[in-house]
């Protein structure tokens, strides 16, 4: 094979942002679409496609298959109204937003410091002070495993939704993503509407609003590489009116955003804040004293750990609000990606 096999036993440790261990039996390293042919049989053995690892929990020591893709190059060009940006899904998120700012494509400096690989922003439909990916993409090339084509799908055909898309629900694990193709409007607009940037002019540039975004992200989360996180950890939960009114009457100052479809996103971490966990820490991981979205491991090598963190908040929350909040970040077991509901940890927080 034209790709590099390693057929002996892969460390993952420096491979997750969580820093915790694990070790996978193999690992394949495609960047050709010849290499993506000559994928063995992935039907037969659990495997799980890895990006950056900004995202992923190992929760067992023993991981499945590992398929990082290689997929690089970014190329910019224009027509009358737009900006088109081909980038290779191994490219790095931010290290294109810096890039597109630097170039005078202007539009995701909303999105600056979200960590991970490009090919992930689809999967997630990342998003941040009022921006989210779909916003911008207009094609994502994704490698179908059954079929060796590589198909070109819309932003309709993706089904986004909130940290969510087609690749996360009826294409979860069939294809690999090997391209995205943003299109940025040349008449560019400021979007200021996020608190943390509304203080900001009218007439910011957008190296000041990216400017400012990395220095409201950098206050309220931990560097991965001096404290080990995810990031937010959960997903702020979507409710309807009438819990957001039943909610209202015993915290009149619930912090709450109306969605198009009517219904109300909550903030995770004020529910986590509210149940007392802020800066709670256990079996060497936390909660962020600072951000209480925020799951850290301070000082653990076990992932499990951390999912029975997760579970004790996630439990918390329900008991007194009545509200499920449910993870962003992907659990990864010995068998592949699992649901977080299903994972059965005996861990126990002291």
């Amino acid at each position: 094979m034209k790709f590099m096999e390693l057929s002996k036993r892969l460390p993952l440790q420096n491979n997750n942002s969580f820093n915790v261990k694990a070790t996978s039996p193999i690992a394949y390293f495609p960047k050709s679409l010849t290499d993506l042919k000559n994928l063995p049989d992935l039907s037969i053995n659990p495997y799980y496609i890895l990006g950056d690892g900004t995202n992923t929990l190992f929760v067992d020591q023993q991981a499945p298959a590992i398929i990082k893709p290689d997929f690089k190059g970014i190329n910019i060009s224009e027509t009358s109204d737009y900006y088109v940006v081909n980038v290779g899904a191994s490219e790095n998120w931010h290290d294109l937003v810096c890039l597109c700012l630097v170039k005078g494509v202007f539009g995701l400096e909303n999105l600056a410091l979200i960590p991970g690989s490009v090919g992930a922003a689809p999967v997630q439909n990342i998003g941040a002070y009022g921006v989210e990916f779909s916003d911008f993409c207009y094609q994502v090339k994704w490698f179908d495993l059954t079929t060796h084509a590589i198909k070109s799908m819309n932003t309709i055909d993706c089904h986004f939704g909130y940290r969510d898309s087609i690749f996360k629900q009826a294409l979860y694990n069939k294809g690999i993503i090997t391209e995205v193709v943003l299109k940025l409007p040349k008449k560019w607009r400021a979007n200021l509407s996020y608190g943390g940037l509304n203080e900001l002019s009218e007439s910011s540039t957008p190296k000041q609003i990216m400017e400012r975004v990395i220095s409201l992200r950098q206050a309220k989360l931990p560097d991965p590489s001096v404290l080990p996180n995810a990031g937010s950890f959960f997903k702020n939960p979507i409710v309807n009116l009438e819990t957001l009114n039943r909610l209202q009457t015993a915290y009149p100052k619930v912090p709450f955003y109306p969605q198009e479809n009517g219904q109300i996103k909550l903030a995770a971490g004020w529910l986590i804040e509210k149940v007392g966990l802020k800066g709670y820490s256990t079996n060497g991981v936390g909660i962020h004293e600072h951000q209480a979205l925020v799951l850290v491991n301070y000082d653990c090598n076990d992932g499990k750990a951390i999912v029975a963190l997760a579970k004790l908040v996630q439990q918390k929350v329900l008991a007194k609000f009545d509200v499920y909040i449910s993870p962003e970040v992907r659990m990864v077991t010995t068998q592949g990606e699992q649901d977080f509901d299903d994972l059965a940890i005996d861990y126990e927080c002291k």
